[in-house]
């Protein structure tokens, strides 16, 4: 008997009827939902260093991560099926252990103003990207939209979140944002969009906040 983790796909079946479609839109959006959460990380940065007790918080964040390595070594292993595997996925390594390597990877060695900017570009962005294709080709929306939202959501993580000047923050914003797009738009076989998605941009705010302007991290 294969193990799963999944209940046969009743709950995206339902949650695509209840957003008038079938199965198939269920489980795009529960991977869209999936994806926002992936916000959540952030609350690393405000807890405090001993809030687990048991370990410091690096050490849960990094245990986290190796649950998600694990799960997907199992997959391929041992056929553990998991939920929105899709079919390109079955003899890669998937999406989600790439996205949880990102998310981890950027809050515990990008400085904070960065690592908060790229983490909510890339946990909003993604998404909305890849929806807004399905649904249209004009590149006002497909292109124009996702550079808006991740512009705006990296300012937010560099001024608002990391405390960095409004100016700059607004400048390296500005800069980010192309590079993000553009790094989430090809598909390669052995890397996910949203590793790239993420330390793309990241490494081009620190080179140009931190090492270039000096500012703090």
């Amino acid at each position: 008997m294969v193990p799963r983790l999944h209940g046969h796909g009743r709950f995206r079946r339902w949650l695509g009827r209840a957003l008038g479609g079938d199965e198939e839109l269920g489980d795009r959006a529960w991977r869209r939902i999936l994806h926002l959460f992936g916000a959540a990380v952030l609350f690393y940065y405000a807890l405090p260093n001993n809030f687990f007790v048991i370990a410091p918080k690096a050490d849960i964040l990094l245990a986290a991560l190796a649950v998600m390595i694990l799960l997907e070594a199992l997959r391929h292993t041992v056929g553990l099926e998991l939920p929105t595997i899709r079919p390109y996925e079955a003899h890669r390594v998937a999406s989600f252990a790439f996205y949880a390597l990102a998310l981890v990877l950027a809050v515990l060695f990008l400085p904070l103003p960065i690592g908060a900017a790229v983490v909510l570009g890339t946990a909003v962005v993604d998404p909305v990207a890849g929806e807004l294709r399905r649904q249209s080709s004009s590149p006002i929306l497909t292109i124009g939209i996702p550079l808006g939202a991740y512009g705006l959501l990296a300012f937010m993580g560099l001024a608002a979140i990391g405390g960095w000047p409004a100016g700059p923050s607004a400048l390296l914003a500005a800069g980010a944002a192309p590079l993000a797009v553009a790094a989430e738009r090809p598909k390669w076989p052995w890397v996910d969009d949203d590793l790239v998605m993420t330390f793309v941009p990241g490494l081009f705010l620190y080179a140009a906040g931190v090492l270039a302007l000096g500012l703090p991290w």
